[in-house]
């Protein structure tokens, strides 16, 4: 095989890969609207950690494809709106930023609703993985920023319909 070969099959190898690894273009709706027709709507009070409550209105993603969807292709929420992931089983749980376009607060929880731990300002349309740091039921994602203006930390606990006591 003469040098200029190789070099060819190489690059053509690697633009092949580099296609491959192409996030794909956007084919769906960017708006939060767009989630009203596969996404349960309810509202979630969060006891913060410094006691006060806080209502906000959640987009539930219980079934393996809402979960599969979550918030990709979302470029905006209002102000106090978020999804919130339930989980059958407490696992531990790992989350991506792929195609997703704003960044995050992902507050994982027990579930019994309690905080295990946040991460905060998640990185937009990053495939590192995000993981809880203990099994957990629920994931709660906001607006990036929200955990900190609300006090939402490891002595909040959030309620909803589903695990009200």
């Amino acid at each position: 095989m003469t040098y200029k070969m190789s070099i060819s099959i190489a690059l053509s190898v690697s633009l092949i890969i580099l296609a491959a690894c192409k996030t794909p273009t956007e084919t769906k709706p960017t708006n939060i609207q767009s989630l009203d027709n596969d996404f349960e709507r309810a509202i979630l009070i969060v006891d913060a950690d410094d006691g006060v409550q806080h209502q906000l209105q959640v987009y539930v993603a219980s079934a393996f494809d809402q979960q599969r969807r979550g918030l990709m292709f979302i470029r905006n929420m209002p102000k106090d709106t978020g999804m919130l992931f339930i989980y059958e089983n407490n696992n531990i749980q790992s989350m991506w930023m792929k195609n997703t376009y704003m960044p995050l607060d992902l507050i994982f929880a027990r579930a019994d609703g309690t905080v295990s731990s946040i991460i905060h300002n998640t990185q937009p349309l990053s495939l590192a993985s995000l993981t809880s740091v203990e099994p957990i039921t629920y994931v709660l994602e906001l607006n990036a920023g929200t955990s900190k203006r609300l006090n939402i930390g490891q002595k909040s606990r959030i309620i909803w319909k589903g695990n009200r006591n």
